[in-house]
């Protein structure tokens, strides 16, 4: 499946200069699903901080469509609720809001008619002129409606952008990209109709966290790390991912996905890529993406016994009774999808080779928390009789979320006249190291997406290796209807998954 053609120059997009700067070219931003919790919460109110910051071409308008019926007032004060003026001095808050609601308009329609579409294009070539406009068009919807949605739009003529043909149009959308390799590869050929493959942008939120992103410096513009980032001095590695809450009201759609395809498969395969490839030739986005594939490419298939399923069961925590997964509405009765799993990969290269890779992600667990732990194989001879025994390894941790965080722990000596070692944390916190305000992950990748950057997208060959590493398992794993293990909601999940992990050398 050929890749995408990249056009982003030397210059990367973090650069953060206003989009289409030597351009005067009209955007106009279109959500699909606006009515739904993802548009509300997280894309109109990073549009409105990159409106807010100045970083949209001025001619740029807003546009929601979905199957609610909403007046264009009605649309803007449900928006309201959830912007915050993180960049706006407080003064002028009220009015930078206003000015970014005016712009902001609803139409009501099925996602699947052309029909649906045909008063906004008007309204839109109202907007944006007779000449070349630029359109961004977010997928803020279920997956199986990406299809319909693509060619409801082609059809519509929304994909044409201006009688001279000389604007750019592109297309957002959200994972699950598939349930396995093959479904993948469909959606990818079908969308190709209508959106290219240069023209997609296929988004994961986690590639636009702040810590996501410093990954890369943190390994190749620091000297101290590259030359031991590699299986003769890093004995483990360990992602995990866990919620304190439930599905909740999101049991139809998990019930189908299930915990693999909905964080492992792509957020920690991710984290995994950025965290174990070689340094890219340049900083570029064919480059990085190159040395993803490469690295995904060389993880073989997770095997079943290497795996730990879990569901989480009703319990009672601080006299608050919480819900089973299978109590949640929209979950059958009978639902063996899992809320919780843990897997050991391998990856198969020589900077690699023998180091275990696991990956933990988990519903209704104890804390809320997502964090990388990069454990050193420990000092061989310890020559400190003070201290007795062989030495704890150095860790590296890495929080994602929340309070992003680095933390690297040593050993050090306690002042006084005999020598006693201690483990200590050298720790970089984001919100006391920097006075910045950490942006949020959508303002960053939406912001790529208008600036052409695809450093932090998922191209079409990352898609393919990603899905060879989880579809042999999953489909074995409804073969056989493996049953998961029950876990306590508000517990750590399967205790099985400590046992994985100590009888594949982590402790």
């Amino acid at each position: 499946m050929e890749e995408e053609p990249i056009t982003t120059g030397d210059a990367p997009a973090a650069a953060r200069e206003p989009a289409d700067s030597s351009s005067a070219r009209p955007l106009s931003v279109v959500v699909v699903g606006a009515s739904g919790d993802l548009a509300r919460k997280k894309v109109f109110p990073a549009l409105f901080s990159l409106y807010s910051q100045g970083l949209l071409p001025e001619n740029t308008h807003f546009y929601g469509l979905a199957r609610s019926r909403y007046l264009d007032w009605e649309f803007r004060a449900k928006l309201m609720e959830h912007l915050t003026c993180r960049y706006v001095p407080k003064e002028s808050c009220e009015e930078k809001m206003e000015d970014f609601l005016s712009k902001c308009f609803y139409h009501c329609g099925p996602y699947d008619s052309p029909d649906s579409f045909v008063e906004l294009y008007r309204l839109m070539r109202m907007r944006e002129g007779s000449g070349p406009a630029n359109r961004l068009f977010y997928m803020a919807i279920p997956p199986f409606l990406f299809l319909d949605l693509a060619k409801a739009l082609g059809d519509a003529g929304l994909v044409d952008c201006g009688e001279w043909g000389e604007g750019w149009s592109r297309a957002v959308i959200e994972k699950p990209f598939g349930h396995d390799r093959a479904s993948s590869d469909t959606l990818v050929e079908q969308m190709r109709l209508v959106f290219s493959e240069k023209q997609t942008y296929r988004i994961d939120h986690f590639l636009g966290k702040e810590v996501i992103q410093n990954l890369m410096v943190l390994r190749f513009a620091n000297r101290v790390f590259e030359p031991v980032w590699n299986r003769e001095h890093i004995r483990s590695v360990e992602i995990s991912f866990k919620e304190d809450f439930g599905i909740g009201d999101r049991g139809g759609y998990f019930n189908q996905y299930g915990i693999i395809r909905d964080v492992m498969q792509n957020h920690l395969l991710q984290i995994v890529a950025l965290l174990a490839m070689d340094r890219p030739a340049a900083f570029r986005a064919r480059e990085i993406r190159g040395e993803k594939v490469r690295l995904l490419r060389s993880i073989p298939p997770a095997r079943v016994e290497d795996l730990v399923l879990g569901q989480y069961h009703g319990s009672s925590r601080e006299g608050t009774q919480l819900p089973g997964y299978l109590d949640e509405p929209g979950v059958p009765k009978d639902s063996l999808t899992p809320t919780f799993a843990a897997a050991v990969l391998r990856i198969e290269n020589e900077r690699w080779r023998g180091v275990p890779f696991l990956l933990r992600a988990g519903k209704a667990l104890e804390t809320r928390a997502t964090e990388i732990r990069v454990r050193f194989r420990p000092v061989e001879r310890n020559i400190f009789s003070g201290h007795p025994g062989p030495l704890p390894p150095n860790e590296l941790l890495i929080r994602v979320q929340p309070d992003e965080a680095i933390y690297l722990r040593i050993l050090n000596k306690v002042p006084g006249q005999e020598m006693v070692l201690v483990e200590r944390d050298l720790r970089l916190q984001y919100q006391k190291a920097f006075s910045e305000v950490v942006p949020e992950a959508y303002e960053s990748l939406l912001l790529d997406v208008i600036q052409d950057d695809k450093s932090l997208f998922i191209g079409a060959a990352e898609l393919q290796a990603s899905w060879d590493i989880f579809t042999p398992v999953l489909h074995a794993i409804a073969e056989r209807a493996v049953k998961p293990i029950l876990y306590p909601a508000g517990s750590k999940g399967p205790v099985e998954a400590d046992d994985l992990a100590a009888r594949r050398g982590i402790e």
